[in-house]
């Protein structure tokens, strides 16, 4: 008689929790690795991923059996679920929270994998049948016509459309159902559309590696206005099959319409999109296309790289060196860095762009690691910008701009050209003060203080988002000599209104662009090439193209010269020569006034002289000397607590399980904003040498620490090549 051996399962949860789950697999079940799976957990059921399939449970334990497979095939693919073990090995966090993040909301509650049915229409009857008085519904027949094929619902009420014209001309047999549309059938003028290149674009794509070479990695360092953008669509177009699908990554939502408007142009209805602004029904729809292996091109932000691709062919990232690619919270991963090791498990290339490499792809492109494909001359008639440093000692300022840049703002809309200020801090000004008592308005959660927002008479926290009503009067004395210090978005906007009153002035930050469609308005106002003047923080230092911008003003370069952050050097010049690209993109000559205090500060010369290169070899040399990223490996202890002595005494026990002959530490310390939202924070900051043995060595003393109890309130994590030391 031969003996029944129970089947198990090693289940991962979407749970903070480095361990795995093991169930008993019922005999109606067969289960694979990545299927998803609902199981019992404590009192209740939850939402599983299958990690492993007959594993040997612990002895001593009755396991309780899966309920239920919620599908018959993985919901993350073989090469899925390699990428995000790895992952979850690499930044030291949970493997069931690195698993769900390639799932949509929807799926990781536990819903079906199907889309609700959408009813595609398509115009079939003339418009002549249709009454005089019917003026909707001619309007959206005439529409459709001008659309061929079939055109879904929600793109006929995003047209403002109604649903009750739309079941009108239905009844008239006007218009009628038709098939969803074939991603591959684009109409044949889209297909035939190639972007011309210049003969420098040319050659720089003839030196990036094909998809038939698999994995290769290539830094493609194109100063602002090269055109990497033609060249990307270039080399999809060439070099994609009409079958295979491929990745683009962006660093901010904001980017993505303006980069899916370029790149339908050539492909049409294969582009599609993937970012936190897109709700449930959004992203579950283009999860399964990119699940169902349909030949779709993804433009997404960071976590796109971790979606189940079944055909990837190519990987692009533009503005690579951008932090926003790294995540800093939870799941603490780099978009970029994650991409690079996809690419190596797809064996496909990846293309990493930017006008500003980061130190590390610029070191790895050095030493042979990376391809380093240079595209140094601005597309068409256009021309670097050029770049001089103002001086503003001792000179009168108006809400922060000096007379010259007034000046030189106010010829270029006489022009008809349009200007564009770069102010690093949205809000009024960053601090109320007192001109009596010198009391400054502080956060009561956090080490800071609150900035103004005059639009909503409000004291916000930009760290914390406490805010509380803005006085007239000092809180601390009630003298009226309470006033506004510093420069922010808002402020400067008033000052430009005031001295420009017939120019448009729009303001482009995170509080202008929270409503959906705004950065849509905003960019059609600008792109419409009238005189008007932009104001705005990192938000317009990032990709835009505005043909008719001439001038661009830093109002204040300073801020990233002295910080404890040896990595804000770096992050000053890109952002500088970032801000600066977007001057003289079109025919017209570029010029940017760079408004600082230190205009003999060695970096700062380099950049007037508009190269990157210098710049960069100059912070490597630096970096080399100090033995920082990218020549040695660092990750970082974070702990916070209700106390900071708490915090201190967590990474104090923490020490002596990461010193070893091979690990430098730092600290432990409190972190530069020591308290934030109540919670006091400190660091423990690791380098080493040999980057292998840091993350076996990282993983021993999490595994350490996971199995001691904390103290409730304390809490501890682990940041991996972090992007701000703090």
């Amino acid at each position: 008689m031969e003996l029944h051996v129970p089947r198990t399962a090693r289940i991962a949860l979407n749970r903070p929790l480095r361990r795995l789950f093991d169930y008993l697999v019922p005999d109606h079940l067969s289960l694979q690795r990545g299927q998803r799976v609902v199981v019992p957990f404590g009192r209740q059921s939850a939402t599983g991923l299958v990690a492993e399939t007959d594993v040997t449970p612990p002895e001593g334990i009755t396991l309780k059996p899966v309920i239920s497979a919620c599908e018959q095939w993985p919901a993350l693919p073989a090469e899925t679920f390699r990428l995000l073990s790895w992952a979850s090995d690499y930044y030291q966090h949970p493997l069931g929270e690195c698993l769900f993040t390639a799932l949509p909301p929807a799926l990781r509650r536990g819903r079906p994998a199907a889309e609700k049915h959408v009813v595609y229409w398509q115009a079939c009857g003339d418009p002549a049948l249709l009454p005089g008085n019917a003026t909707k519904q001619r309007e959206l027949l005439a529409w459709l016509q001008r659309h061929p094929g079939s055109v879904s619902a929600k793109q006929i009420i995003q047209a403002g459309f109604t649903q009750a014209q739309i079941k009108s001309l239905h009844g008239k047999e006007l218009i009628r159902e038709a098939p969803q549309p074939d991603p591959t059938g684009i109409p044949e003028e889209v297909r035939n559309r190639i972007p011309e290149l210049s003969p420098a674009q040319l050659d720089a794509a003839g030196q990036l590696p094909t998809p038939e070479n698999g994995f290769s990695a290539s830094l493609l360092f194109g100063i602002t206005g090269s055109g990497k953008t033609e060249l990307y669509l270039y080399y999809l177009k060439r070099y994609l099959g009409n079958n295979d699908q491929a990745l683009v990554l962006v660093p901010e939502i904001n980017l993505t319409p303006q980069t899916v408007a370029r790149f339908q142009h050539y492909f049409g209805s294969r582009i599609v999109v993937w970012h936190s602004a897109l709700n449930d029904a959004e992203r579950l729809s283009t999860w399964l296309k990119i699940r169902n292996g349909e030949p779709v091109i993804l433009i997404g932000t960071r976590s796109a790289v971790l979606l189940p691709f079944t055909g990837l062919k190519t990987i692009v990232v533009d503005e690579e060196h951008d932090s926003s690619y790294k995540q800093g919270e939870g799941f603490r991963y780099s978009g970029r860095d994650t991409a690079v090791y996809r690419a190596h498990l797809n064996n496909c290339p990846v293309i990493l762009g930017s006008a500003t490499p980061s130190m590390e792809s610029y070191h790895n492109a050095l030493t042979g690691k990376y391809a380093l494909v240079k595209l140094q001359e601005r597309a068409g008639r256009a021309r670097p910008p050029h770049i001089k440093l103002l001086d503003i000692r001792s000179r009168p300022l108006e809400g922060g701009l000096s007379r010259p840049a007034l000046q030189a703002i106010e010829k270029r809309i006489q022009a008809g050209e349009q200007a564009l200020v770069f102010v690093n801090r949205r809000g009024f000004a960053p601090v109320m003060m007192c001109f009596d008592c010198g009391h400054m308005v502080e956060c009561p959660r956090c080490d800071t203080r609150l900035t103004y927002h005059r639009r909503d008479r409000a004291m916000r926290c930009h760290h914390c988002d406490f805010q509380t009503a803005a006085t007239e009067h000092c809180p601390k004395c009630n003298s009226d000599a309470f006033k506004p210090v510093g420069q922010g978005t808002e402020r400067t906007e008033d000052i430009l209104s005031a001295q420009f009153p017939d120019t448009p002035v729009v303001r482009v930050d995170r509080d202008s662009t929270q409503r959906k469609g705004s950065i849509q308005s905003i960019l059609e106002t600008v792109n419409s090439g009238r005189p008007c003047i932009l104001v705005g923080t990192q938000m317009l230092a990032k990709g835009h193209d505005f043909p008719n911008v001439t001038l661009v003003v830093v109002v204040n370069a300073d801020g990233g010269l002295f910080s404890v952050d040896f990595r804000a050097p770096e992050q000053l010049i890109q952002t500088l020569l970032q801000v600066s690209g977007r001057a003289g993109r079109g025919e017209k000559a570029g010029e940017v006034l760079i408004q600082t205090c230190h205009s003999d500060h060695p970096l700062l010369r380099s950049l007037a002289e508009g190269h990157y290169l210098p710049v960069a070899d100059q912070i490597l040399a630096e970096r080399e000397t100090g033995q920082l990223p990218p020549y040695r490996a660092m990750a970082i202890f974070r702990a916070e607590a209700e106390t900071m002595e708490k915090s201190l005494q967590l990474l104090d026990a923490i020490k002596p399980q990461v010193i070893t002959s091979k690990v430098e530490t730092w600290g432990p310390l409190p972190a530069l904003i020591a308290r934030r939202a109540d919670r006091h924070r400190a660091q423990l900051v690791l380098l080493c040498s040999n980057r292998k043995y840091l993350n076996r060595h990282l993983a021993r003393v999490c595994e350490t620490l996971d199995q001691g109890k904390q103290p409730a309130g304390l809490k501890w994590m682990i940041d991996v090549d972090p992007q701000e030391t703090g």
